[in-house]
């Protein structure tokens, strides 16, 4: 492995190299809490969703109207915070969003609202285990169920069906996004800059996955039957273009992607191609 001799990794790692420690190391940053569900009734079938300053929501009281909160459980037991955000009242599609690192709910739902008012998109999206409201601890497995979870609240309680769900993820969400759409067929699949494996973003020389990797996307993306378009800044900082590139060569649906030249890993979305890549992928190529 390119000058890390086994025994190296296992002191990086803390001997012996537990996966968990791994992901934990490399992954997962929970900021304080920037939103609270409080129960409106006894049944807690309902819940008010209220913001904190820091979680920065430009819209009035009546478009939070649209942002309807609620709690699902995982099959690990944890408490999942969910969200639905009502963009369009003639979308054919409901995007799945599985957010990037070291924020919550409460920081990305101002952007789900613009984003699936101009895609013309509704959107759904959750807090990982241990992010803003939800239990437990984050990890690998966590991740893994808590997709599940929201997968199956989304189908079941606002019954959308599989075909009319595209599944986006972005940074450490397109762990998740990428196990689910390896073993259900969706409407279609959005990787926002995508990472291979853990290893692979800690250790850029790593050319196989070793049996203590965490997140190995690499390994399962070849089984995604749907659609999928990837997105990728060539001046990533965090997780290296090459990551991006290597996910769409594997990819056996993968339809042109989006390198957005001189984007980072935070900025993407600020490049007016993105919107305009997005909006050509659901409302053209999805209909063709």
């Amino acid at each position: 492995m390119n000058g890390l001799s086994f025994g190296e990794l296992c002191c990086l790692f803390c001997c012996p190299p537990f996966p968990g420690r791994i992901a934990a190391k490399l992954a997962f940053l929970p900021p304080e809490p920037t939103y609270n569900l409080t129960p409106i009734d006894e049944s807690k079938a309902k819940y008010l969703l209220s913001f904190n300053e820091r979680a920065e929501w430009p819209y009035s009281e009546r478009e939070k109207e649209n942002v309807e909160g609620f709690f699902t459980r995982t099959s690990r037991g944890n408490k999942l915070s969910c969200i639905y955000v009502r963009c369009s009242s003639n979308a054919k599609y409901t995007v799945l969003f599985s957010h990037g690192n070291a924020v919550d709910l409460g920081q990305m739902s101002s952007f789900y609202l613009g984003l699936g008012l101009r895609i013309n998109c509704n959107i759904f999206s959750y807090d990982y285990s241990g992010y803003g409201m939800s239990t437990g601890k984050p990890s690998e497995k966590n991740l893994y169920a808590d997709i599940d979870a929201a997968w199956h609240s989304l189908r079941t309680r606002f019954g959308v069906s599989p075909e009319n769900i595209i599944l986006y993820g972005q940074s450490i969400g397109t762990v998740p996004t990428v196990d689910l759409a390896a073993r259900y067929e969706v409407g279609a699949v959005i990787l926002h800059s995508p990472l291979m494996s853990g290893m692979r973003v800690a250790f850029p020389n790593t050319k196989r996955t070793w049996f203590f990797d965490v997140f190995p996307s690499i390994d399962k993306v070849s089984k995604i039957g749907s659609p999928v378009l990837v997105i990728h800044g060539t001046e990533d900082e965090v997780i290296d273009f090459s990551h991006g590139l290597s996910i769409y060569e594997k990819c056996p649906k993968a339809v042109e992607p989006l390198w957005v030249e001189g984007a980072g890993h935070n900025d993407v979305e600020l490049y007016n191609q993105y919107l305009d890549r997005l909006k050509k992928f659901i409302s053209v190529e999805l209909n063709n």
